[in-house]
């Protein structure tokens, strides 16, 4: 299941409370204090990791607390400290501050590491307290508590293009015959209900990272069908594949196609609408969707790729277009 936000409570470990101890020995007649520091409490980390892809394994539990520290010991023996707990997330999390609303890291390579919650500190034993007038001191301290945040883990995916368009434009056809992801593919609206990612090799030694996201309808920035809220998972990329349906079945001309999506991009975000973009005329097989997609380029005064993705055509002269917009 893609879950791409996620609420919840993070708590460091309360440190190790010190020990209250006399040495105590044959032949030691005055062996002293000896009460051991607390050990630290184990801190709550996240770290980011390419093995995961969505936060569905966080789901179900509110509250993640680390370990608390050891007690001190007799013999001045300090108590262990406590493991991190690591918590495992894909890379392009951004962690938020749920109750300020402010980004407190946005983890965007492989390993890094950010300590969300710090363990509390252990407490000093009573020979920490001992002095030259208070020989025999039975003072100690308690360890501290552990930070407590609560945050909201937010995954906005990190690709090179992102694949925009109506419902059924031909996005998950596209995906699938470039790359070896298997997004669902049918032949009615909605098909894809979550986003995707697809690895699109362009050379020998590179690839293209492409992002997949659920069919916009017009509306949608107002909660209409499913909603723009799968829009943040192409913020990130370098630019946008404006995919449009000029086959004779398509739902909507596509001159509508596109305002509709233009007008959905720019109402979720200016910057996202100015995204450099290559507008693509899917599903062209045949004189009559030729024609049209002819006509809907002379409607928009933009170039426009022709391609079919059930037939094979017009591929290489798409992605050496989206090479050149992606900067690759």
């Amino acid at each position: 299941m893609f879950v791409d936000e996620y609420d919840c409570t993070v708590r460091g470990g309360k440190g190790g409370d010190g020990c209250v101890s006399f040495r105590r020995e044959k032949f030691v007649p005055r062996g002293g204090p000896d009460g051991g520091d607390g050990g630290r409490g184990g801190d709550v980390v996240l770290v980011a990791s390419t093995g995961e892809n969505t936060l569905f394994h966080l789901v179900g539990k509110p509250l993640y607390e680390a370990r608390k520290g050891q007690p001190g010991t007799p013999s001045n023996c300090t108590g262990a400290s406590a493991a991190p707990l690591e918590l495992r997330v894909p890379i392009g999390t951004l962690v938020i501050d749920a109750e300020r609303g402010n980004t407190l890291r946005d983890l965007g390579e492989d390993g890094e590491r950010f300590v969300v919650a710090r363990g509390g500190h252990g407490g000093r034993g009573n020979q920490r307290f001992a002095t030259s007038t208070n020989r025999a001191p039975r003072e100690h301290e308690e360890g501290t508590p552990g930070e407590e945040r609560r945050i909201r883990l937010s995954l906005k995916l990190i690709a090179d293009v992102g694949l925009v368009g109506l419902p059924n434009a031909g996005k998950s056809t596209l995906l699938a015959t470039l790359s070896r992801a298997r997004p669902k593919v049918a032949d009615y609206p909605f098909t894809t209900l979550e986003p995707s990612l697809g690895i699109v090799p362009i050379s020998l030694d590179a690839a293209l990272v492409v992002a997949d996201i659920p069919g916009l309808i017009e509306g949608a920035h107002e909660g209409k069908g499913l909603g723009d809220k799968f829009l943040k998972h192409v913020e990130r990329t370098r630019a946008l594949l404006h995919l449009v349906d000029c086959s004779s079945t398509a739902l909507e001309t596509p001159e509508d196609a596109y305002r509709v999506i233009r007008a959905e991009l720019a109402g979720y975000s200016e910057e996202l609408a100015s995204r450099p973009a290559l507008v693509v005329a899917t599903k062209v097989e045949d004189d009559e969707s030729a024609r049209r997609a002819d006509d809907f380029e002379a409607a928009i005064g933009v170039p426009v790729c022709r391609i079919s993705a059930a037939m094979r055509s017009g591929l290489d002269a798409m992605l050496a277009r989206i090479r050149e917009l992606a900067g690759r």
